[in-house]
């Protein structure tokens, strides 16, 4: 269970805009603090269910308890697949895309706990997306692990130097598959 919320994700908990929790946590209204050092707010659980209540905003999207997995895939069978596998699951919260500039879309607004990213898709590889994610604060509690058949053992090495905690060769077992992301989430099946 998370204790601690960056503005983004208690905009998607509250259903409202970044700005308006912005707007709220600076005049006072929504309790929190400021990272030291840096420009960057955090909510304190406690303060949000406060927040929440106070103003009568439904408290069920708070926490599932489920990880969040946003699967990245320019190929529709194998996102299709891995949502069905995780989604029977019953741990996980599944969101999709195809490309990576979606795939920075939806982790901006979704928060993934996991991205499991295809190293070749349309429009950007692998390693600029684990540096892209790498490289922004906010994402530092994301994992990364990459799903591919077109890749070569010094590219799993680059790939696992830019920020990746693990590699998927394709075709996968689902049994493997299902095996590392429950490792890497640390979730108890």
């Amino acid at each position: 269970m998370k204790d601690l919320f960056t503005t983004g994700e208690a905009a998607e908990i509250c259903r409202v805009s970044q700005q308006t929790i912005i707007r709220c946590f600076d005049s006072g209204r929504l309790k929190g603090f400021r990272v030291p050092g840096s420009k960057f707010r955090r909510i304190p659980r406690l303060n949000l269910v406060k927040f929440m209540r106070d103003n009568n905003i439904p408290l069920d999207n708070l926490d599932s308890g489920r990880k969040k997995v946003l699967i990245v895939d320019d190929d529709a069978e194998i996102v299709e697949l891995i949502s069905d596998v995780l989604a029977r699951d019953g741990h996980y919260e599944i969101r999709t895309a195809s490309s990576g500039y979606e795939a920075g879309m939806v982790t901006q607004q979704f928060h993934p706990d996991l991205i499991l990213l295809d190293y070749m898709l349309p429009d950007v590889n692998g390693n600029v997306v684990c540096q892209t994610i790498r490289n922004n604060p906010e994402f530092e509690n994301t994992q990364i692990i990459i799903v591919s058949g077109v890749i070569k053992q010094d590219e799993i090495d680059q790939l696992l130097r830019s920020g990746a905690e693990d590699f998927i060769r394709k075709p996968f077992d689902i049994a493997e598959l299902t095996e590392k992301v429950s490792a890497t989430l640390q979730v108890v099946v």
